[in-house]
């Protein structure tokens, strides 16, 4: 349930910003960034990441709506949710293109 003092723009940012606060889970999106297709197989066999927290990893990028497929054996197949990329890289730019404050006194 959606808190009522947060826009749905703030609440799904903060999603994605989540599912990125892991160094597993970067690692995951930049392996599947630089494929050309969906990839099938075992992501702990491509990096260094347990075989044990591969799941909950690869579960929290797809909740989050980073990636797509099948991430539950034997059904293995997962890429980049490219509608979600687009819209976490917008909402970021803008995020971070915001003034922050010119006043020399502001914040030291």
């Amino acid at each position: 349930m959606a808190n009522k003092n947060y826009t749905e723009e703030q609440e799904k940012m903060a999603r994605f910003a989540k599912a990125m606060g892991h160094p597993a889970r970067m690692a995951i999106l930049e392996f599947l960034l630089r494929q050309e297709t969906c990839f099938f197989g075992d992501i702990h066999e491509e990096l260094p990441i347990a075989k044990a927290t591969v799941s909950q990893h690869l579960k929290e990028l797809k909740e989050a709506g980073l990636i797509q497929g099948e991430i539950e054996t034997p059904k293995v197949k997962y890429c980049i949710n490219r509608e979600s990329w687009e819209l976490a890289g917008k909402m970021f730019s803008a995020f971070f293109g915001q003034s922050v404050c010119k006043k020399e006194s502001c914040c030291g």
